[in-house]
């Protein structure tokens, strides 16, 4: 399937503020967010399947001694005392026509002494009347400006000419945005009014976030190291990024740190994965460029790394996929390579990230045959990982919606379909592991998007649907979703009109959702 318009074919940083750590207030009075988008109903074109924080001066008062104010009286007389010099000098010099005045200005600059590019933007006005404003920035050779985001899943041979070829910086720093502040509490004379939550509801608001300003985000991951979330990749309405954002998970502060060493193009619809304290991206690709690739990033100094992966066989390029840690090994699935969706299992090695290698465990069903031992061919499902037991839901192959639950167990190798008499279509959504339940956030049913939270009760085997109080976040897919707190943290996503860069809090009323049983099994 082409990386068309066709709905129907593609379903498609870390400064914290010292002083304050801000978690989300339950209140009867939120922030009103803006009316949410309209698009025609239908599975969606993705479209996808299509300024560092300043840092604090800190001067200790108990440094101010008298000795370092006798030495401060006589550093400031001798400066006196050469500046009056340096004035009678040039009084009695003469001043040749030739030379520069020191009031010259020079050419703006920016902080890392390079001269500072005016904004671009490739749009027709039209067009560029519907994109997000972004920072500005000088042309990148690795990103397009006006590249769209197309299917990721399935799509015909591609017959024009091969992506550009990829080229690696020694080193990248993000563009700088101006600093967002804190925002102001609501009024609660103004607030709308919301309907009370009591103690066990589950309850949605906005986070108040600050600190560096960030892209809105679409196909990006979203990766829970400690209490920061590193934010990587993604896209908006025209290009695609490989700009890492960490955000406090505590204060919602973002900043965007300064990177070195084998940076990985920008990306979407790849998988990334905390393997101890570095982070390990696969695949992912933008228009008509898919990769296999292996790039590892150090949290603790912010260097990416691209390492030799041992071994004779790799998987193909791909995106859409999913990627699960278990025992030392990194458990990836599905996923589409531009021509046909994939429901193979590959092992990734990484005991130790210096010397990883690949394995298949699972291969792809013959396309001429319906292979019922294992699921249908997908991208854009979920995958979590209960013990042994990889739990996959939903996704896409291009042209159908499913609605399926398959357990992979990865000691036995086998598949095994979960027979739930009722369940929900969904791609692009998320799903988060919550005690013994399976959180759905989101996502496209086959018709349009939705702001529904669903949950899989993994011990039964049954779907359910809760009340939840404050005020939903518009109806979205592709975004990112993190478990931290007690709370279930969304960043940004697509509604098939709108990409969003807003940060959503899912309060989880723990003692009244977050299931007592801490321990248990799937047997299917």
């Amino acid at each position: 399937m082409a990386d068309s318009q066709n709905p129907q074919k593609s379903p498609d940083k870390a400064t914290r503020p010292a002083s304050r750590t801000n978690k989300a207030i339950r209140s009867q009075k939120i922030i009103q967010l803006s009316p949410s988008d309209t698009r025609p109903p239908n599975i969606p074109e993705e479209v996808e399947p299509p300024h560092v924080a300043p840092t604090r001066s800190h001067t200790p008062g108990h440094l101010s001694t008298k000795s370092q104010d006798r030495r401060k009286k006589a550093s400031e007389l001798a400066l006196r005392q050469r500046s009056q010099s340096l004035s009678q000098n040039q009084k009695d010099a003469p001043s040749p026509s030739s030379s520069k005045s020191p009031s010259t200005r020079l050419p703006s600059t920016s902080e890392n002494g390079r001269q500072t590019p005016k904004a671009e933007n490739s749009l027709s006005p039209s067009t560029a009347s519907n994109v997000p404003a972004l920072p500005a920035t000088s042309p990148d050779p690795r990103r397009p400006l006006n590249l769209r985001s197309t299917s990721a899943i399935a799509s015909k041979p591609a017959t024009a000419s091969s992506p550009a070829p990829r080229t690696v910086t020694p080193a990248h720093r993000p563009p700088r945005g101006p600093h967002i502040p804190f925002p102001p509490l609501p009024d609660p004379k103004t607030a709308p009014d919301v309907e009370p939550a009591p103690a066990s509801g589950m309850y949605w608001s906005r986070a108040p976030v600050s600190g560096a300003s960030h892209t809105s985000l679409r196909a990006h991951t979203t990766t829970l190291v400690g209490s920061n979330i590193y934010v990587f990749g993604g896209c908006d309405a025209r290009s695609c990024f490989n700009e890492l954002y960490v955000m406090d998970a505590d204060a919602f502060y973002f900043s965007c740190p300064y990177v070195c060493g084998d940076i990985p193009v920008p990306l979407r619809a790849m998988t990334c994965t905390a393997v101890g304290k570095k982070l390990i991206v696969f695949g992912g690709g933008d228009g008509p460029a898919y990769y296999n690739d292996v790039y590892v990033l150090d949290t603790v100094n912010f260097r990416w790394s691209k390492p030799k992966i041992a071994g004779d066989r790799q998987p193909s390029k791909r995106r859409a996929h999913t990627a699960c840690l278990w025992r030392n090994g990194i458990y990836v699935f599905g996923g589409g390579d531009g021509v046909r969706a994939l429901n193979d299992v590959w092992r990734l090695d990484v005991a130790d990230t210096n010397k990883m290698s690949w394995k298949l465990i699972s291969p792809p069903s013959s396309s001429s045959v319906e292979d019922k031992t294992k699921p249908k061919a997908r991208g854009y499902h979920t995958a979590n990982m209960v013990g042994s037991k990889l739990i996959i839901f939903g996704g896409s192959d291009g042209g159908e919606c499913f609605r399926d639950v398959w357990v992979f167990d990865v000691e036995t190798l086998t598949f095994s379909p979960v027979h739930i008499p009722i369940s929900y279509p969904r791609l692009s959504h998320t799903a988060t592991i919550v005690g013994s339940y399976l959180f759905v956030i989101g996502g496209h049913d086959g018709v349009e998007y939705s702001n529904e939270v669903l949950l899989l009760n993994l011990v039964t085997m049954v779907w359910d649907k809760r009340k939840i109080y404050g005020q939903p976040p518009k109806p979205r897919g592709y975004h990112g979703a993190v478990l931290h707190d007690s709370r279930l943290i969304v960043v940004g996503g697509f509604d098939g009109g709108e990409v969003f860069g807003d940060v959503q809090i899912l309060e989880l009323a723990v003692h009244a959702y977050y299931s007592q049983i801490s321990h248990f099994s799937i047997d299917v």
